[in-house]
């Protein structure tokens, strides 16, 4: 089985636990669902957040959905003018054998044109 990394982002409408915690719930679910990909596939996820938000680990969310026995790391994203704000990013490595133009990276909200240059 090879390995690879699925990414993808959102933005958060509010630094608050109940807003965090909803985009990051939805980011990962996407994730999955478009990936077809089962939880014993799940190697670990890699979540950075923007410095303005400080409410919550991202993580906490993928916890709460089950996730607590994937290795989760938190970290904080670059702050670069002009970059999206509020916006929570993740890379998810995971256990397959498709080719890398078969992987599905989901930007989700204001996040959506990051990554234009990427497949649907």
């Amino acid at each position: 089985m090879g390995v690879r990394a699925v990414r993808g982002a959102t933005t958060v409408a509010q630094d608050s636990t109940v807003a965090i915690d909803e985009s990051v719930r939805e980011l990962v679910s996407a994730m999955i669902e478009r990936n077809g990909i089962q939880k014993d596939q799940l190697i670990s996820l890699l979540f950075t957040a923007t410095a303005d938000l400080h409410a919550m680990f991202p993580a906490a969310a993928a916890r709460a959905m089950g996730l607590g026995d994937v290795p989760l790391m938190c970290a904080q994203e670059l702050s670069i003018v002009g970059a999206v704000t509020h916006c929570v990013r993740v890379m998810m490595h995971i256990e397959d054998d498709r080719d890398r133009g078969q992987i599905h990276h989901v930007y989700l909200r204001g996040a959506v044109g990051l990554r234009d240059d990427l497949p649907e």
